[in-house]
Formats: C-alpha cells, structure tokens, sequence
C-alpha cells in the first residue's frame, strides 16, 4: 500500500501519459453501450475513482507546488480528453456543452493538491485534510451500494472499491498509528452510516407509466398491479394538473415483470415491463 502511495517516482512523462490513457479509457467507457449503467461506466459520471487519481498524484509528489502543479495538468489533459474523443468519434459537440461545468473543478486541482500535499506530513491536521476526501468516497458509495441494492449486480464493484477506499486511505497515506486508527474509525462509521441509510431507506423509483386517454381508458375503479410484486406496487391516482388519471408506480426492484391493468368487469390489459434504476420500458402483449 505504502508503494502505491508514496513510493513511486512520478515523473512528468510518466504523469502526461498517464492522463492521456485516462482519459481516452473514460471516453471509451462512456461510448460502450455494453457498460452503460455499470461499474465500468461509473468514472465518466462521478468523483470516486478521480478522487482516487487525486491523491495518487498528491502522495507521490515531491513538494506542494509539485503536487498542486501535477494535479492540475494531469485534470487539464485526461478530463477536456474525455469529451473531445467523444466527439471525434461521435462528431457530437460534447466539450463545448459539458467541458465548462468542469473548468472549475480543473482550476480548483491547484489549491487542493497544493494542501493535499501536507498530508505527507504525517500529522493530526493531516487526517482533516483527508476527511473531506472521505465524505465525497462516502457520498458516492451511499449512491452507488442503493443502486446495487435496486438492481443487483450492476454497480457492485463500484461499491466495493468505494468501501476499500474509505479504509484504504488513512491506513496507506498515514505512518503514525494513532492516526491509522482514527482514519480507519471515522472510516468505519461512515461505512456503517451509509448501511443503515440505505437499509432504512431503501431504493425506489418512483414514476407514472400510464395515462388515461385514447388508446387506454381507466379510472379509480380499476385495478392496477404487476404479476409479481418484489418489483413494486402500482397505483391510480388523480393528476390535477392535467385533470385526468394516470398509473403511478413505485418500483423497489430493477427486472422483468408484466403489468396489468383490470377493468371493473374482469377485462385485463397485460403489458410486459422492463425495470432499470431510473428508466423503464412498456409494451402491451397481444392478447
């Protein structure tokens, strides 16, 4: 652990390569239809594995404005990359809609990796410096392990590196054992946190997937519910914004299932529904 974090010599070429390769890798992950909405895909969306990169670059610097200096060349090549090989390949316009939300982010590399470099300094205020690291790992994990839980296997792996993380961190940056053990505490309460939280409020994707209209026409006298409900409940209710009524579901499970919709005199509509995280499909079987 100590080598990944500390004892390898970074040099600039080896730094601008390593970026290159990232952020082509990112690219091309974002553009696989294969990985979309997988652990292989969760870089392009979110911090965790950036952050990872992030003090990679900061533990294997020779100095702060080194450190401050290498995080931001290594964001400034590997993040405008992801987008501009998107585009190449797509001849989509992805730098110039997306790259400016990440400007400052990329600008922001220098204090943070500037002061992250005191971290080396094996001290107790070195731990302060790492807590916000470990808050925005946790935050993604909170995120990632309710995806998990809606739709099993996909983000797992994301998940556990998000775990590994939040322990890894403290026992490899730190020498001092006191502060190994702090960090692996406020580590393990976050882990716990982020369990209970999940558990108590478990993942649901709440949606409407049917409205009352030409094609299908129902109202409160119907009745609405999938063959199989581990994948949720559904309901009728009444939207007053359009004045009319509509399906609602809440979905606690991704998967395939059929959803029927029964009249009051026994008439059922039967429909075959695909459920992801955030996202469903619909199609009326014939009958």
């Amino acid at each position: 652990m100590k080598r990944i974090f500390g004892g390898i010599n970074l040099t600039w070429p080896k730094l601008i390569i390593a970026a290159i390769i990232v952020g082509i890798y990112t690219a091309i992950m974002a553009m696989l239809p294969i990985v979309k909405d997988t652990s292989f895909s969760d870089l392009t969306v979110t911090f965790e594995v950036w952050i990872f990169f992030g003090i990679f670059i900061i533990m294997n610097s020779k100095s702060a404005n080194d450190s401050a200096l290498k995080c931001f060349i290594f964001f400034l090549i590997s993040q405008p990359l992801v987008y501009l090989v998107q585009d190449i390949i797509n001849n989509s316009n992805l730098f110039l809609t997306y790259y400016r939300f990440w400007v400052a982010w990329t600008i922001a590399c220098i204090p943070m990796g500037f002061i992250g470099y005191y971290m080396k300094k094996d001290k107790w205020w070195g731990l302060l410096i790492l807590v916000p690291m470990l808050l925005l790992t946790g935050e993604e994990c909170a995120g990632y392990l309710s995806n998990t839980m809606f739709s099993f296997p996909r983000h797992l792996l994301t998940t556990i590196f998000c775990i590994s993380a939040l322990i890894f961190y403290p026992l490899a940056i730190f020498k001092s054992k006191k502060i190994k053990i702090t960090g692996v505490i406020i580590s393990g309460i976050l882990i716990i946190l982020i369990i209970l939280l999940c558990i108590i409020n478990p993942p649901v994707y709440s949606t409407d997937i049917l409205f009352n209209g030409e094609k299908y026409k129902f109202d409160d006298n119907y009745k609405v519910y999938l063959t199989d409900n581990k994948y949720g409940e559904l309901s009728i209710r009444y939207e007053s914004g359009i004045e009319d009524w509509k399906v609602h579901a809440e979905f606690k499970k991704a998967g395939k299932t059929e959803f029927i919709l029964e009249s009051p005199d026994g008439k059922k509509t039967i429909f075959d529904i695909s459920i992801k995280r955030d996202t469903y499909t619909l199609k009326e079987k014939n009958n």
